[in-house]
C-alpha cells in the first residue's frame, strides 16, 4: 500500500469500526476463501466474523486437503479458487506461495500472515494506535526481539508508510532484515518516517510512544527455543525498561503471548496494555483491507508485502 492507500484503509476501518454493516460489498452473499496453513485464533475468528459483517460468505478451505504444493501446484489451485470466491486469505509459510497465489488467482489475494510479513496485523496495530494517540505521524515505535521476524519487517514497512520513527531492537543475531530496512528507509524518505537499527534495548525504548513485542518462539522455531530464549531475555518488556518510554506510551502484543518470557504480565495486563484493543482491530481493519480490494479489484493484488 502507499500511503494514501493505506491511510485510506485505516479511516475506513475506523468508519466500519463505528458502523459495522454500513457497507456490504460482499452481499449475495459472495465467497471468500480462508486458508490457514499456520495455527490461528485471532485471524480465523476475524476474517470469518469480518466477511459475514460485509455479507460475504467466509469459505474455508482446509490446506491440508487440498494438499497446496503437493497434491496440486500453487498456479493450480490459484486458479480454481479464483473461480469459486471474489477473494483468497491465506496464512501460510512462504512468501513465494503466496505470490504465486495473487499471480495466477485473478481476484485480491490477502497475506494473513507469511513466515516474512504480518500485513493485517500492522494495519490493525496502526488502527490501534490512531485510536489512542490521535494520529500516527511523527510518533515514535520501538519493537523488541526478534527484529527480523515478520513483525518486525512489517512494523518496518507499515510505520514508515505512516511517517512513524520506528526503531527495531534485537541482539546480534536477530537483527532487522537488512533489505526491508532499506526499504523502509526509503519510504520514510517521502513521508517523513525513519527506520532504525538499535541494538541496546535501553535506548531503542528512550523516549518511545509505542513499544512493541512479539512471541519469541515463532511458527517453526521450537526446536530453537533454549537458544532463543537465552539470546533475547535482555529484550524483554519488563516495567523496568518500560518506565523508558514515555510515561503515557502504550503497549502492543499480537498475541499469543506468554508472560515472564517476552513481556512480563505486569505489562501486559497493566494499564499501559492495548493489546485487546489490538486483538478486536483485526476485525475491523481486515474489513477495509477486503472492501479495499473488492473496490479496486482491477487492479494489481500482488503488491509489495501485501
Amino acid at each position: 500500500l502507499s500511503p494514501a492507500e493505506q491511510a485510506a484503509v485505516l479511516d475506513l476501518a475506523a468508519k466500519l469500526k463505528a458502523a459495522p454493516f454500513d457497507q456490504r460489498p460482499l452481499a449475495g452473499p459472495r465467497s471468500v476463501a480462508m486458508i490457514f496453513d499456520k495455527p490461528t485464533l485471532r485471524t480465523q475468528t476475524s476474517f470469518a466474523a469480518g466477511i459475514a459483517e460485509l455479507g460475504g460468505n467466509p469459505m474455508l478451505v482446509e490446506g491440508r486437503l487440498a494438499g497446496i504444493g503437493i497434491r496440486e501446484s500453487v498456479q493450480d489451485v490459484a486458479r480454481v479458487l479464483g473461480r469459486q470466491a471474489a477473494v483468497v486469505v491465506w496464512r501460510t509459510f512462504l512468501q513465494s506461495d503466496l505470490d504465486q497465489m495473487a499471480a495466477h488467482a485473478g481476484v485480491p489475494v490477502v497475506n494473513a500472515l507469511t513466515d516474512d510479513f504480518h500485513p493485517c496485523q500492522v494495519i490493525a496495530d496502526l488502527l490501534t494506535v490512531r485510536e489512542h494517540k490521535g494520529g500516527l505521524a511523527g510518533l515514535t515505535v520501538t519493537f523488541l526481539g526478534d527484529a527480523a521476524c515478520n513483525m518486525g519487517s512489517s512494523w518496518l514497512l507499515g510505520g514508515t508508510t505512516a511517517g512513524m520513527h520506528v526503531r527495531v531492537s534485537g541482539p546480534d543475531g536477530y537483527t532487522a532484515d537488512a533489505a526491508v530496512l532499506a526499504r523502509a528507509s526509503e519510504i520514510g524518505s517521502a513521508t517523513g518516517g525513519t527506520a532504525t537499527a538499535v541494538l541496546d534495548p535501553v535506548e531503542a525504548v528512550t523516549g518511545a510512544d509505542v513499544v512493541v513485542t512479539d512471541t519469541w518462539i515463532s511458527m517453526g522455531k521450537e526446536a530453537e527455543e533454549a537458544a532463543r530464549v537465552a539470546d533475547l531475555a535482555p529484550y524483554a518488556l519488563t516495567t523496568r525498561l518500560l518506565a523508558a518510554a514515555r510515561p503515557d506510551a502504550i503497549v502492543l502484543h499480537c498475541l499469543p503471548a506468554y508472560r515472564g518470557m517476552e513481556i512480563a504480565a505486569e505489562v501486559l495486563d497493566g494499564p499501559q496494555s492495548v493489546v485487546w484493543d489490538e486483538a478486536e482491530n483485526r476485525r475491523h481493519a481486515q474489513k477495509a483491507v477486503l472492501a479495499f480490494l473488492l473496490e479496486h479489484a482491477g487492479a494489481d493484488s500482488s503488491g509489495e508485502g501485501s
